[in-house]
C-alpha cells in the first residue's frame, strides 16, 4: 500500500429511495447505518434508461443551511432557483449551490435516449453560514483540469487541489466549507483501495 491510498474499512451497499416527485435514487450516505459523517449528510446515486425512473424529476422545493453538489455523468439536468438563476447541466458538469439563509430550487432531469446518471451531495454548513447569502453556480465539465496519479487513476478536481490538479474558479475558491472534491477513476488494480 502506498502512502496515498488505505485499505477499504467498510463496504456501504447504497439503498433504493424516491425522492422529489417518484425519481428513483441509490442513497449511500444519508441512511440510518450511515448518518454521523457531518459535514457530509447525504449522497444520492441517480442513474436509469428508464424514463418512468426520473423524468418527474425534483420540483421546485426549498433548502437551507446546507451546500449541495450535483454531478451529471450522463444526460441533462435542467435547473433553475427563486433567485432567477436558470441553466443545464450535461455529462462532465457540476452545479455547486449554497443554500446559506434560504432557496428554492428545481432540478429536472431531461428524457433523452443515454437516460441520466449522477450523483448528488449534500454539505452541512458551519453555523456562523447557515444564515448567508445563496450563491449558485454551474461549473462546466471542460474547465475542470484532468490529472493522473502514479497507478494511474484519474483525477478531476471539483474544488481545491489532489494530485497536482487545481481548480481555483473564484466562486468555488470562496465556497464555506473546506472540503476537496475529487471525481476519481480508479484502475481494477487499486479496487480496494481509496485515493486521499
Amino acid at each position: 500500500m502506498s502512502p496515498s491510498s488505505r485499505p477499504v474499512a467498510h463496504v456501504i451497499t447504497p439503498e433504493p429511495v424516491v425522492g422529489g416527485a417518484g425519481v428513483h435514487l441509490r442513497r449511500s450516505i444519508g441512511t440510518r447505518r450511515l448518518d454521523h459523517l457531518d459535514p457530509f449528510l447525504l449522497l444520492d446515486h441517480f442513474e436509469s434508461f428508464k424514463p418512468a425512473d426520473y423524468e418527474a424529476g425534483f420540483p421546485y422545493h426549498p433548502h437551507r443551511g446546507i451546500e449541495t453538489v450535483t454531478l451529471v455523468r450522463k444526460g441533462e439536468v435542467k435547473h433553475g432557483d427563486s433567485l432567477g438563476h436558470k441553466g443545464s447541466i450535461g455529462a462532465g458538469d457540476i452545479q455547486w449551490m449554497t443554500s446559506g439563509s434560504g432557496i428554492m430550487h428545481e432540478e429536472m432531469p431531461q428524457v433523452r435516449p443515454e437516460g441520466i446518471g449522477g450523483l448528488q451531495l449534500w454539505l452541512n454548513l458551519p453555523a456562523r453560514d447557515k444564515m448567508s447569502r445563496p450563491k449558485y453556480r454551474d461549473l462546466q465539465g471542460d474547465r475542470l483540469g484532468e490529472t493522473k496519479t502514479e497507478d494511474g487513476a484519474s483525477i478531476r478536481v471539483i474544488a481545491g487541489e489532489a494530485q497536482g490538479g487545481r481548480f481555483a474558479d473564484g466562486v468555488v475558491a470562496q465556497s464555506v466549507r473546506e472540503v476537496e472534491f475529487a471525481a476519481v477513476g480508479r484502475p481494477p488494480a487499486l479496487a480496494n483501495h481509496i485515493v486521499r
